[in-house]
């Protein structure tokens, strides 16, 4: 065996499970469960929903948005500069720095973020009970008066049907799969060890996230491991996919139509970690600095992570 496809192999395992194990980690565990959680047990909870909503915003903005960028951006100069080659003339370079200037990768991030509020919205006009009957504060309280907050009534609510986490885990999935075309793909060991365990990183901590997510949101055990379980098989999907990729053309796996995806997941994310994860985890008064710390210290460690990611 080829010590480059061995070391592929081998990524494509610790890609499998390191995402199952952590993945599982909080369905299994009874401890993260909040059915049952009290006093102490339950503000802990609380914290580390708080800190696990800090790593989707680093991954959403850090890792998902900023590769996104990057690969429209990329795609969109190569094909203005495949035009440029097959124009003459002055007009033609004047219209091309105009489209240049334009932000597409903004506008199909947009586009995701717009395609999950319609679907959303389209759900909540057909099945006006969705967003359930019981508000965040009476889950997250147990039902406990707060002072202070009879007078204004409760906040509005996020829907509490599964569309938010079914939209997590397939913006989620898109974005596997693309991390592991770009393990796939890389020509030498060295980059692909490099480039694994800058996925390995991050990915542990935000698939335990979507697992403390499932688990909060009252899926099934047997419904959550299955998602997982879909959820970890995608970027060694995309591994395979770039392995195949550089067996033939070393670029065919690379694209404007892989760059529009990533894009459309983006926008995905950060509308279910904008409107979906941070308010639910933000919605109680109690502690609010040491859950805006929390918080932020997710964020900075997916943003530190970014540095080789």
């Amino acid at each position: 065996m080829e010590p480059l496809l061995g070391a592929k192999i081998g990524c494509l395992l610790a890609l499998l499970l390191l995402t199952l194990g952590c993945g599982l980690i909080p369905i299994c565990f009874k401890w993260f469960h909040t059915d049952a959680a009290t006093g102490r047990h339950r503000r802990a909870l609380s914290l580390l929903g708080c800190a696990s909503a800090g790593v989707f915003l680093g991954a959403g903005l850090m890792h998902m948005t900023a590769e996104a960028l990057e690969g429209i951006e990329s795609e969109i100069q190569g094909l203005m500069m495949q035009n440029r080659t097959e124009r003459v003339g002055n007009a033609s370079e004047d219209s091309d720095s105009a489209q240049m200037g334009y932000p597409y990768g903004e506008l199909l991030i947009s586009l995701g973020f717009f395609l999950v509020f319609l679907l959303e919205s389209l759900a909540l006009q057909c099945c006006p009970g969705a967003a359930g009957g019981t508000t965040v504060q009476e889950e997250e309280w147990g039902g406990t008066h707060v002072p202070g907050l009879h007078s204004h009534g409760p906040p509005p609510s996020p829907s509490k049907g599964p569309l938010g986490s079914l939209v997590l885990l397939l913006s989620l999935s898109f974005h596997s799969v693309f991390e592991g075309l770009a393990v796939g793909l890389q020509p030498t060991v060295a980059a692909t060890v490099q480039l694994c365990l800058a996925v390995l990183a991050h990915k542990g901590l935000v698939v335990f996230g979507v697992g403390l997510r499932l688990v909060r949101r009252g899926a099934g055990a047997r419904w959550a491991a299955l998602s997982i379980l879909s959820l970890a098989l995608m970027s060694p999907v995309g591994l395979v996919l770039g392995l195949a990729a550089t067996e033939g053309d070393p670029q065919g796996g690379r694209g404007l139509a892989q760059a529009v995806l990533e894009g459309v997941a983006a926008g995905t994310f950060l509308y279910v970690t904008f409107l979906e994860v941070l308010p639910r985890e933000l919605a109680s008064p109690e502690a609010p600095l040491l859950k805006w710390g929390c918080v932020a210290a997710g964020f900075a460690f997916m943003a530190f992570i970014a540095l080789w990611a």
